[in-house]
Protein backbone atom coordinates (compact mmCIF):
# COMPACT_ATOMS: atom_id res chain seq x y z
CA UNK A 1 0.00 0.00 0.00
CA UNK A 2 1.46 3.35 -1.07
CA UNK A 3 -0.92 5.79 0.59
CA UNK A 4 -1.02 7.36 4.06
CA UNK A 5 -3.48 9.62 5.88
CA UNK A 6 -1.95 12.68 7.58
CA UNK A 7 -4.00 14.15 10.41
CA UNK A 8 -1.39 16.25 12.23
CA UNK A 9 1.77 18.20 11.58
CA UNK A 10 2.38 16.59 8.20
CA UNK A 11 -0.66 18.49 6.91
CA UNK A 12 1.70 21.48 6.94
CA UNK A 13 3.00 21.58 3.34
CA UNK A 14 6.39 23.05 4.25
CA UNK A 15 7.09 20.45 6.95
CA UNK A 16 5.94 17.63 4.67
CA UNK A 17 8.31 18.85 1.96
CA UNK A 18 11.21 18.76 4.43
CA UNK A 19 10.35 15.25 5.58
CA UNK A 20 9.82 13.85 2.07
CA UNK A 21 12.69 15.79 0.53
CA UNK A 22 10.39 17.17 -2.19
CA UNK A 23 7.11 19.07 -2.60
CA UNK A 24 5.43 16.80 -5.17
CA UNK A 25 3.17 14.73 -2.91
CA UNK A 26 -0.28 13.86 -4.29
CA UNK A 27 -2.61 15.10 -1.54
CA UNK A 28 -6.40 14.92 -1.32
CA UNK A 29 -8.63 16.06 1.59
CA UNK A 30 -9.99 13.12 3.57
CA UNK A 31 -11.58 12.32 6.93
CA UNK A 32 -11.36 9.55 9.49
CA UNK A 33 -14.77 8.96 11.12
CA UNK A 34 -15.08 8.36 14.87
CA UNK A 35 -11.62 9.70 15.60
CA UNK A 36 -10.36 13.06 16.91
CA UNK A 37 -6.95 14.69 17.17
CA UNK A 38 -5.54 15.73 20.55
CA UNK A 39 -2.20 16.90 21.89
CA UNK A 40 0.06 14.03 22.95
CA UNK A 41 -0.01 14.99 26.62
CA UNK A 42 1.76 18.33 26.95
CA UNK A 43 3.74 17.88 23.73
CA UNK A 44 3.19 20.24 20.78
CA UNK A 45 2.66 17.32 18.38
CA UNK A 46 -0.67 15.48 18.07
CA UNK A 47 -2.07 12.01 18.47
CA UNK A 48 -5.25 10.53 17.02
CA UNK A 49 -7.67 8.76 19.37
CA UNK A 50 -11.08 7.11 19.03
CA UNK A 51 -14.05 9.42 19.68
CA UNK A 52 -17.53 8.30 18.76
CA UNK A 53 -19.28 10.73 16.43
CA UNK A 54 -16.16 12.80 15.79
CA UNK A 55 -14.39 13.24 12.46
CA UNK A 56 -10.66 13.77 12.07
CA UNK A 57 -9.82 15.92 9.07
CA UNK A 58 -6.65 15.30 7.14
CA UNK A 59 -4.93 14.68 3.85
CA UNK A 60 -4.62 11.43 1.93
CA UNK A 61 -1.19 11.09 0.34
CA UNK A 62 -1.31 8.73 -2.63
CA UNK A 63 1.37 7.06 -4.73
CA UNK A 64 4.10 7.41 -2.14
CA UNK A 65 7.44 6.06 -3.32
CA UNK A 66 9.57 3.61 -1.38
CA UNK A 67 11.87 6.49 -0.44
CA UNK A 68 8.91 8.59 0.70
CA UNK A 69 7.72 5.78 2.98
CA UNK A 70 11.21 5.26 4.42
CA UNK A 71 11.56 8.99 5.19
CA UNK A 72 8.11 9.14 6.80
CA UNK A 73 8.95 6.13 8.96
CA UNK A 74 12.22 7.72 10.07
CA UNK A 75 10.37 10.89 11.09
CA UNK A 76 7.53 9.13 12.96
CA UNK A 77 9.01 6.02 14.56
CA UNK A 78 11.23 7.80 17.09
CA UNK A 79 8.18 8.49 19.24
CA UNK A 80 6.93 4.89 18.90
CA UNK A 81 4.06 5.77 16.54
CA UNK A 82 2.82 2.71 14.67
CA UNK A 83 1.53 2.48 11.11
CA UNK A 84 -1.84 0.72 10.92
CA UNK A 85 -4.34 0.10 8.13
CA UNK A 86 -7.75 1.76 8.43
CA UNK A 87 -10.55 3.09 6.18
CA UNK A 88 -10.81 6.83 5.57
CA UNK A 89 -13.41 8.74 3.57
CA UNK A 90 -12.05 10.43 0.46
CA UNK A 91 -14.21 11.93 -2.32
CA UNK A 92 -17.26 10.41 -0.63
CA UNK A 93 -15.88 6.86 -0.74
CA UNK A 94 -14.17 4.60 1.79
CA UNK A 95 -10.54 3.92 1.04
CA UNK A 96 -8.17 1.70 2.95
CA UNK A 97 -4.92 3.45 3.81
CA UNK A 98 -2.36 3.61 6.59
CA UNK A 99 -2.26 5.98 9.55
CA UNK A 100 0.40 6.71 12.18
CA UNK A 101 -1.21 5.85 15.54
CA UNK A 102 0.31 6.70 18.92
CA UNK A 103 1.50 3.84 21.15
CA UNK A 104 -1.38 2.39 23.19
CA UNK A 105 0.37 3.14 26.49
CA UNK A 106 2.19 6.25 25.31
CA UNK A 107 0.61 9.65 25.86
CA UNK A 108 -2.25 10.98 27.98
CA UNK A 109 -5.03 12.76 26.15
CA UNK A 110 -4.18 16.45 25.94
CA UNK A 111 -6.33 19.31 24.75
CA UNK A 112 -7.81 19.29 21.27
CA UNK A 113 -5.07 19.86 18.71
CA UNK A 114 -5.30 22.58 16.05
CA UNK A 115 -3.11 22.74 12.96
CA UNK A 116 -3.49 26.52 12.78
CA UNK A 117 -2.46 27.04 16.40
CA UNK A 118 0.49 24.70 15.92
CA UNK A 119 1.60 26.53 12.77
CA UNK A 120 1.42 29.88 14.55
CA UNK A 121 3.19 28.83 17.75
CA UNK A 122 5.57 26.07 16.70
CA UNK A 123 5.48 25.52 12.96
CA UNK A 124 8.61 27.50 12.08
CA UNK A 125 10.65 25.71 14.74
CA UNK A 126 9.33 22.28 13.71
CA UNK A 127 10.24 22.84 10.06
CA UNK A 128 13.73 24.07 10.97
CA UNK A 129 14.25 21.18 13.41
CA UNK A 130 13.11 18.66 10.82
CA UNK A 131 15.66 20.05 8.37
CA UNK A 132 18.40 18.91 10.78
CA UNK A 133 16.70 15.69 11.87
CA UNK A 134 16.27 14.37 8.33
CA UNK A 135 20.02 14.69 7.69
CA UNK A 136 20.48 11.80 10.12
CA UNK A 137 18.52 9.36 7.95
CA UNK A 138 20.70 6.30 7.47
CA UNK A 139 23.15 7.49 10.13
CA UNK A 140 21.16 7.30 13.37
CA UNK A 141 18.07 5.45 14.54
CA UNK A 142 14.75 7.27 14.82
CA UNK A 143 14.80 6.66 18.59
CA UNK A 144 18.26 8.18 18.90
CA UNK A 145 17.13 11.30 17.03
CA UNK A 146 13.96 11.55 19.15
CA UNK A 147 16.02 11.32 22.34
CA UNK A 148 17.99 14.37 21.21
CA UNK A 149 15.02 16.30 19.89
CA UNK A 150 15.04 18.96 22.61
CA UNK A 151 18.50 20.09 21.54
CA UNK A 152 17.58 19.81 17.85
CA UNK A 153 14.63 22.07 18.67
CA UNK A 154 16.82 24.52 20.57
CA UNK A 155 19.37 24.68 17.76
CA UNK A 156 16.49 25.35 15.36
CA UNK A 157 15.20 28.14 17.59
CA UNK A 158 18.68 29.68 17.67
CA UNK A 159 18.89 29.68 13.87
CA UNK A 160 15.47 31.36 13.62
CA UNK A 161 16.47 34.06 16.12
CA UNK A 162 19.72 34.61 14.22
CA UNK A 163 17.89 34.94 10.91
CA UNK A 164 15.77 37.71 12.41
CA UNK A 165 18.70 39.65 13.86
CA UNK A 166 18.12 43.42 13.79
CA UNK A 167 20.00 45.55 11.28
CA UNK A 168 21.69 48.38 13.13
CA UNK A 169 22.79 49.99 9.89
CA UNK A 170 26.53 49.47 10.24
CA UNK A 171 28.16 51.10 7.24
CA UNK A 172 29.35 48.52 4.74
CA UNK A 173 28.67 45.63 7.12
CA UNK A 174 29.08 42.34 5.29
CA UNK A 175 26.17 39.92 5.29
CA UNK A 176 25.59 36.19 5.04
CA UNK A 177 25.23 36.40 1.26
CA UNK A 178 28.90 37.42 1.12
CA UNK A 179 29.71 33.79 1.95
CA UNK A 180 29.82 30.88 -0.49
CA UNK A 181 29.37 27.50 1.26
CA UNK A 182 31.39 24.78 -0.48
CA UNK A 183 30.85 21.72 1.71
CA UNK A 184 29.51 20.82 5.13
CA UNK A 185 29.58 17.92 7.53
CA UNK A 186 28.34 17.30 11.08
CA UNK A 187 30.56 14.60 12.59
CA UNK A 188 29.04 14.84 16.06
CA UNK A 189 25.58 15.77 17.36
CA UNK A 190 24.28 14.92 20.78
CA UNK A 191 23.58 17.52 23.47
CA UNK A 192 25.90 19.79 21.53
CA UNK A 193 27.01 19.43 17.93
CA UNK A 194 30.19 19.96 15.94
CA UNK A 195 30.05 21.18 12.36
CA UNK A 196 32.82 21.53 9.78
CA UNK A 197 32.28 24.16 7.10
CA UNK A 198 34.34 24.59 3.96
CA UNK A 199 33.61 28.01 2.45
CA UNK A 200 34.78 31.18 0.80
CA UNK A 201 33.91 34.72 1.86
CA UNK A 202 34.16 38.08 0.17
CA UNK A 203 37.18 40.10 1.32
CA UNK A 204 36.87 43.78 2.14
CA UNK A 205 38.40 44.59 -1.25
CA UNK A 206 35.53 42.74 -2.98
CA UNK A 207 37.51 39.68 -4.04
CA UNK A 208 36.68 36.15 -2.90
CA UNK A 209 38.94 34.50 -0.33
CA UNK A 210 40.62 31.17 -0.85
CA UNK A 211 38.58 28.20 0.44
CA UNK A 212 38.89 27.83 4.20
CA UNK A 213 37.74 25.17 6.65
CA UNK A 214 36.25 26.11 10.00
CA UNK A 215 35.06 23.82 12.79
CA UNK A 216 32.22 25.29 14.82
CA UNK A 217 30.84 24.22 18.20
CA UNK A 218 27.04 24.30 17.96
CA UNK A 219 24.95 25.03 21.02
CA UNK A 220 21.65 26.67 21.80
CA UNK A 221 20.90 30.29 22.58
CA UNK A 222 20.86 30.91 26.32
CA UNK A 223 19.09 33.35 28.61
CA UNK A 224 21.20 34.67 31.49
CA UNK A 225 19.64 36.33 34.52
CA UNK A 226 21.23 38.45 37.26
CA UNK A 227 18.61 38.81 40.03
CA UNK A 228 18.76 42.14 41.88
CA UNK A 229 16.64 43.41 44.74
CA UNK A 230 16.88 47.21 44.55
CA UNK A 231 15.10 47.71 47.87
CA UNK A 232 17.61 45.64 49.83
CA UNK A 233 20.48 46.32 47.41
CA UNK A 234 21.45 42.66 47.12
CA UNK A 235 22.12 40.28 44.23
CA UNK A 236 21.75 36.53 43.85
CA UNK A 237 24.32 34.25 42.24
CA UNK A 238 24.15 30.52 41.70
CA UNK A 239 26.92 27.98 42.15
CA UNK A 240 27.15 24.66 40.34
CA UNK A 241 29.58 22.21 38.79
CA UNK A 242 30.61 23.20 35.26
CA UNK A 243 32.16 20.73 32.84
CA UNK A 244 34.07 23.40 30.89
CA UNK A 245 36.41 24.39 33.75
CA UNK A 246 36.71 20.71 34.70
CA UNK A 247 37.79 19.68 31.19
CA UNK A 248 40.27 22.58 31.11
CA UNK A 249 41.87 21.33 34.33
CA UNK A 250 40.68 24.16 36.56
CA UNK A 251 41.20 23.53 40.27
CA UNK A 252 37.78 25.03 40.96
CA UNK A 253 35.22 23.61 38.50
CA UNK A 254 32.29 24.95 40.56
CA UNK A 255 31.44 28.44 39.33
CA UNK A 256 29.58 31.42 40.71
CA UNK A 257 27.48 32.71 37.86
CA UNK A 258 24.16 34.22 36.84
CA UNK A 259 21.09 32.04 36.49
CA UNK A 260 21.14 30.59 32.98
CA UNK A 261 19.29 28.20 30.72
CA UNK A 262 18.98 27.34 27.06
CA UNK A 263 16.16 28.80 24.99
CA UNK A 264 13.84 25.95 24.07
CA UNK A 265 12.20 25.59 20.69
CA UNK A 266 9.30 28.00 20.31
CA UNK A 267 10.31 29.93 23.42
CA UNK A 268 11.21 33.63 23.64
CA UNK A 269 14.43 34.42 25.57
CA UNK A 270 12.41 36.49 28.04
CA UNK A 271 10.22 33.48 28.82
CA UNK A 272 13.33 31.35 29.29
CA UNK A 273 14.71 33.90 31.74
CA UNK A 274 11.56 33.82 33.88
CA UNK A 275 11.37 30.02 33.72
CA UNK A 276 14.98 29.55 34.76
CA UNK A 277 14.68 32.07 37.62
CA UNK A 278 11.85 29.97 39.00
CA UNK A 279 13.56 26.61 38.39
CA UNK A 280 17.03 27.50 39.67
CA UNK A 281 16.24 29.90 42.51
CA UNK A 282 12.47 29.78 43.06
CA UNK A 283 12.23 33.47 42.14
CA UNK A 284 9.28 35.40 40.79
CA UNK A 285 10.50 38.17 38.50
CA UNK A 286 8.77 41.55 38.82
CA UNK A 287 10.58 43.21 35.92
CA UNK A 288 13.06 41.95 33.35
CA UNK A 289 15.57 44.48 32.03
CA UNK A 290 17.63 43.73 28.95
CA UNK A 291 21.37 44.05 29.50
CA UNK A 292 22.25 43.07 25.95
CA UNK A 293 22.73 40.04 23.74
CA UNK A 294 25.57 38.67 21.67
CA UNK A 295 28.04 35.92 20.87
CA UNK A 296 30.24 34.58 23.64
CA UNK A 297 33.01 33.31 21.34
CA UNK A 298 32.22 34.10 17.68
CA UNK A 299 35.47 32.65 16.37
CA UNK A 300 34.55 29.06 17.14
CA UNK A 301 31.05 28.70 18.59
CA UNK A 302 27.42 29.64 17.98
CA UNK A 303 26.74 30.33 21.67
CA UNK A 304 24.56 33.46 21.87
CA UNK A 305 23.58 34.98 25.20
CA UNK A 306 20.46 36.99 25.97
CA UNK A 307 21.34 38.77 29.22
CA UNK A 308 18.84 40.23 31.69
CA UNK A 309 18.71 41.88 35.06
CA UNK A 310 15.73 40.55 36.98
CA UNK A 311 14.20 42.89 39.55
CA UNK A 312 12.81 40.72 42.31
CA UNK A 313 12.35 40.37 46.06
CA UNK A 314 15.24 38.35 47.45
CA UNK A 315 14.89 36.57 50.82
CA UNK A 316 17.01 37.25 53.87
CA UNK A 317 18.44 33.74 53.86
CA UNK A 318 18.49 30.72 51.58
CA UNK A 319 18.29 27.05 52.42
CA UNK A 320 19.00 23.90 50.46
CA UNK A 321 19.71 23.46 46.78
CA UNK A 322 17.57 23.66 43.67
CA UNK A 323 17.53 22.73 40.00
CA UNK A 324 15.79 20.23 37.76
CA UNK A 325 16.62 16.75 39.07
CA UNK A 326 16.00 15.08 35.69
CA UNK A 327 18.76 17.29 34.23
CA UNK A 328 21.18 16.44 37.09
CA UNK A 329 21.15 20.05 38.24
CA UNK A 330 22.49 20.63 41.76
CA UNK A 331 22.46 24.37 42.31
CA UNK A 332 23.28 26.39 45.41
CA UNK A 333 22.20 30.03 45.60
CA UNK A 334 24.14 32.85 47.26
CA UNK A 335 22.87 36.29 48.23
CA UNK A 336 25.50 39.03 48.30
CA UNK A 337 25.21 42.68 49.17
CA UNK A 338 25.81 44.83 46.12
CA UNK A 339 28.90 46.34 47.77
CA UNK A 340 30.37 42.89 48.41
CA UNK A 341 29.48 41.80 44.89
CA UNK A 342 31.28 44.78 43.34
CA UNK A 343 34.31 44.23 45.61
CA UNK A 344 34.62 40.65 44.37
CA UNK A 345 34.05 41.81 40.79
CA UNK A 346 36.89 44.34 41.02
CA UNK A 347 39.14 41.76 42.67
CA UNK A 348 38.70 39.34 39.75
CA UNK A 349 36.96 36.73 41.90
CA UNK A 350 34.46 35.79 39.17
CA UNK A 351 35.83 33.65 36.34
CA UNK A 352 32.62 33.69 34.27
CA UNK A 353 32.85 36.48 31.70
CA UNK A 354 29.09 37.07 31.28
CA UNK A 355 28.81 37.63 35.04
CA UNK A 356 31.58 40.23 34.83
CA UNK A 357 29.79 42.03 32.01
CA UNK A 358 26.44 41.90 33.78
CA UNK A 359 28.03 43.09 37.00
CA UNK A 360 29.49 46.17 35.30
CA UNK A 361 26.07 46.91 33.79
CA UNK A 362 24.53 46.75 37.25
CA UNK A 363 27.22 49.06 38.60
CA UNK A 364 26.23 51.65 35.98
CA UNK A 365 22.49 51.37 36.65
CA UNK A 366 22.41 50.56 40.36
CA UNK A 367 21.56 54.00 41.68
CA UNK A 368 18.82 54.55 39.10
CA UNK A 369 17.22 51.21 39.95
CA UNK A 370 17.37 51.95 43.68
CA UNK A 371 15.82 55.38 43.19
CA UNK A 372 12.88 53.84 41.34
CA UNK A 373 12.30 51.04 43.85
Amino acid sequence: MTSQFFYGTLRDPELLAVVLGHSNAHLTPATLPNYAVFHAGAEPFPQILPKLGAEAKGLLARNLSKTDIERLAFYEEGYDYLLRSIDVVCDGKNQTTKVWFPPSDGYPEGQEWSLLRWQESYGRVAREAASEAMTYLGLRTPQDVANGWRMIDSRAQARLIAAAAPDFGASGQSRADDIEPLSFRRPYARFFALEEHNLRFRNFDGRWSEPIERAVFIGADAALVLPYDPKRDVVLLVEQFRSGPFARGDRFPWCLEPIAGMVDGGEAPEDTARREALEEANLTVHALLSIGSGYASPGDATGFYHMFCALTDLPETLAGVSGVESESENIKSHILSADHFFEKLDAGAFNVIPLQLMGHWLARHRETLRARA
